[in-house]
């Protein structure tokens, strides 16, 4: 890739991880602007105006060009390489895990941790609370989904490592932050460890 490539984000966020995860995993080198979403540094005039009208981040610029949407951007980075696999079906299964991670997985994995490391439990709404164990219950029924499926294989869609573990695994190896018990996963905890071990990987805090 001939084009400059620059990752707008908040390191701390597992969205934004997840793209440097497969820069560093295919040798890819992106520039990086940090944004701190508690200052609302993605609200500004010039953020919407130049960056994301949508006023959020992850965005990885290509040259002029931008791609919001952390997935999106994965897929940009990885199309050709080993991490999407050649057969339909399975990359259509890699899809399926991706769109499941962002409308199943992340909304309550993800929003507790935010919910909990930056917020704080003494500070919640009313409505966080009320709201906290319909999402502690649908984050374990996501967890215990993952388990089952990783007890009978390596990795969630063919016999390596594809986009859809990277999508996953941002958020899952963190999932403690929110309160979740990972020891309850075995399966989960293996593959964590599979990813871990994979050349190229970088943690989060990289």
């Amino acid at each position: 890739m001939s084009e400059r490539m620059i990752l707008h984000e908040y390191a701390a966020s597992g969205n934004c991880y997840k793209i440097r995860l497969t820069a560093a995993l295919l040798g890819l080198s992106l520039e990086r602007r940090e944004y701190d979403i508690m200052k609302g540094e993605t609200r500004t005039p010039e953020f919407l105006a130049n960056v994301n009208a949508n006023g959020r981040i992850p965005v990885l610029q290509v040259g002029e060009r931008f791609i919001p949407e952390s997935n999106a951007a994965c897929f940009y980075l990885a199309e050709g390489s080993s991490l999407v696999p050649a057969d339909r079906f399975d990359r259509a299964d890699m899809l399926r895990w991706m769109f499941w991670e962002q409308y199943t997985h992340e909304p309550n994995v993800a929003t507790l941790r935010f919910w909990y490391g930056w917020i704080g439990e003494e500070n919640f709404s009313e409505v966080q609370r009320v709201n906290l164990p319909g999402k502690r219950a649908a984050g374990e029924a996501a967890l215990k989904l993952m388990d089952e499926d990783l007890a009978e294989r390596a990795w969630l869609v063919g016999a390596g490592l594809t986009l859809a573990d990277i999508a996953l695994y941002a958020y899952t190896h963190v999932a403690e932050d929110g309160g979740y018990r990972l020891g309850d996963y075995p399966a989960v905890q293996a593959w964590l460890k599979r990813v871990e071990a994979t050349p190229g990987y970088v943690g989060i805090d990289a």
